[in-house]
């Protein structure tokens, strides 16, 4: 069969064979339907993040992916049964984490992820999983199921920024979200589809006409420029924030968001950025943590609670969204172009490695 994978001899994603995988006990055999590009892949080919195989020479690409049940073995699930796979996966079989259900909290070390760290990844024409690491969802979301991983991380996120403020009565009105990439746009098509805030916001770096600022606008939310209005003069400028969700990976936005709160707000940041060096006043980001009851909660990776939630969600979403989202899907055969295009255009990209056949 056909994967995607770097090597430590190449200078990009590479197209190889490898053997079609046969399951083990427990495990079902996937027919991979489709697999999305992100910025994590972006990394680990650059060579500034991941982790190869033990003792292997690449590492099979794809994090977020969706395909097909092609064979249940003794796992209880159905042939034909469209499933999106979760990322973690515990090294040696024993994780107190994986045990309750929770490998997104595993501290780093003490996990593998496919695609990424230790574990050959989706983006092959067929993969193997356990039952547990595979999440059922609705066949009409076979051709964009690749969403619910990404989209499960949004879910995450919320929901740790929610429970820091479960101590009082917290009414959240206004909302942003730093960043216009895919991660940050399914974020705000969650947070503009509940009746949570009244307003939301959006920050950018784009020049109109622009597609991404389009799809801000027609969710109901404000664009905002961040070259004309930074992050610490948005209070001054909109107005101060109850919820932040920092998806740029730029890293002084996380004290900047610290500014951009308003009392008793909550930042959630989900972007990784690289080593940096910059000024900071700590002491006076210290006290505003600390007397106007501000928070800050780092997210990251989910687990198949969210992933199931996210599947809810990403039904909901208006179809319109979706085909806004997800700029270009490619075949296998011209798989280069969905890591090459990266003009102001392209939002979402992603490969298909097989059509779906409803059974």
């Amino acid at each position: 069969m056909q994967a995607i994978a770097v090597s430590r001899d190449s200078k990009g994603p590479i197209c190889i064979e490898k053997p079609r995988p046969e399951p083990e006990p427990g495990e079902a055999l996937i027919r991979t339907l489709r697999v999305g590009i992100d910025g994590t892949d972006h990394e680990i080919i650059a060579g500034s993040y991941g982790e190869y195989p033990a003792d292997e020479d690449h590492l099979v690409l794809g994090h977020e992916a969706v395909g097909v049940v092609e064979d249940p073995g003794t796992t209880g699930l159905e042939r034909g049964e469209v499933v999106a796979p979760i990322v973690r996966r515990s090294p040696n079989g024993e994780s107190v984490y994986f045990d309750r259900g929770e490998p997104d909290m595993a501290p780093e070390g003490s996990y593998h992820e496919r695609g990424i760290i230790g574990s050959h990844g989706y983006f092959s024409e067929f993969f193997t999983s356990q039952a547990q690491h595979l999440v059922s969802i609705p066949s009409s979301l076979a051709q964009v199921g690749f969403l619910v991983e990404p989209l499960s991380v949004v879910n995450k996120a919320i929901e740790l920024a929610t429970a820091s403020r479960s101590s009082f009565t917290w009414e959240p009105t206004s909302a942003l979200v730093l960043g216009n990439g895919s991660l940050g746009l399914l974020m705000l098509a969650h947070i503009t589809s509940t009746d949570t805030y009244e307003r939301c916001y959006c920050l950018g770096r784009r020049d109109r006409p622009d597609p991404t600022i389009d799809i801000i606008e027609r969710l109901g939310a404000t664009y905002v420029d961040s070259r004309k209005t930074p992050v610490d003069m948005i209070p001054s400028t909109y107005e101060s924030m109850d919820f932040i969700c920092e998806a740029t990976g730029h890293a002084p936005h996380a004290f900047k968001t610290i500014d951009a709160l308003a009392p008793n707000g909550v930042g959630a940041l989900l972007g990784v950025p690289e080593s940096s060096s910059f000024e900071i006043d700590g002491g006076a980001l210290h006290n505003e943590l600390v007397l106007h009851n501000k928070a800050l909660i780092g997210s990251v990776n989910s687990n198949i609670t969210h992933f199931k939630t996210a599947s809810d969600d990403l039904q909901t979403f208006p179809e319109w969204f979706i085909d806004s989202l997800i700029t270009d899907v490619y075949p296998l055969s011209e798989f280069r172009y969905a890591f090459d295009n990266n003009d102001d255009t392209t939002i979402k990209t992603a490969v298909q490695l097989s059509a779906y056949e409803e059974r």
